[in-house]
């Protein structure tokens, strides 16, 4: 799968698998069930599951993580927002592969609540897959692809207020998984959708500004 060649990317020497087979939301739920195993699994387990050497596929997890029932562990979120931020960063400068710190790698969490969200989304995914096609394909490439990372920075940024809000992550949560899932299937169609996503996040985000100063009792 190729997303433009300034976004393919390559894991370490030490990683010999091939290119990861991620392409919709069916084969990233495939991925995330058939190579994780065991009571607790890592961040890191999740992105061996998907396959590091893309940024699109690693932002279509992500945002799936950020809206799924992971979220219940205590500070999932805030980790989710920041792996979001990170790794968005990165594509404008041309990394290779995404970084991500050891210390992130290592957050465990118990895999009954990734099976969870995996099943839960099940009613949903085939509907959505069944749309995906490639189109509008000049959005998913440089430069272009760039500005989606540019954006997905914004969502994670959205995402720390709306933390105090509840369910209130879920819509840049969407809106990442769209941009990833866009990337991936080579649809800037839902690219576009991603876009609406985050604009509605920011609208969310500035009508219950008053209500989240009131948490830092700054109004």
């Amino acid at each position: 799968m190729a997303i433009g060649k300034s976004l393919v990317v390559y894991t370490a020497s030490s990683d010999t698998r091939e290119m990861t087979q991620v392409h919709n939301l069916c084969s990233l739920m495939n991925s995330l069930v058939e190579n994780t195993q065991g009571d607790k699994i890592t961040v890191r387990d999740l992105l061996d599951a998907v396959g590091r050497r893309s940024y699109g596929p690693v932002l279509l997890l992500l945002g799936f993580v950020s809206i799924s029932p992971l979220t219940i562990v205590p500070g999932a979120n805030t980790l989710t927002s920041l792996l979001i931020l990170l790794i968005s960063v990165q594509i404008p400068f041309g990394r290779k592969y995404p970084w991500v710190p050891k210390r992130a790698l290592d957050f465990t969490f118990e895999r009954k609540h990734l099976l969870s969200g995996v099943e839960s989304s099940q009613k949903y995914v085939a509907r959505i897959d069944a749309l995906l096609r490639p189109r509008l394909t000049f959005l998913t490439e440089p430069p272009f692809a760039q500005l989606v990372a540019l954006i997905c920075v914004a969502a994670a940024i959205v995402c720390f207020p709306l933390s105090f809000v509840p369910f209130g992550p879920v819509l840049p949560g969407i809106a990442v998984m769209l941009f990833g899932l866009g990337l991936t299937s080579r649809d800037g169609l839902v690219i576009l959708g991603a876009g609406l996503s985050l604009a509605a996040s920011i609208y969310v985000l500035f009508r219950l500004w008053s209500r989240i100063m009131q948490v830092f009792g700054l109004a």
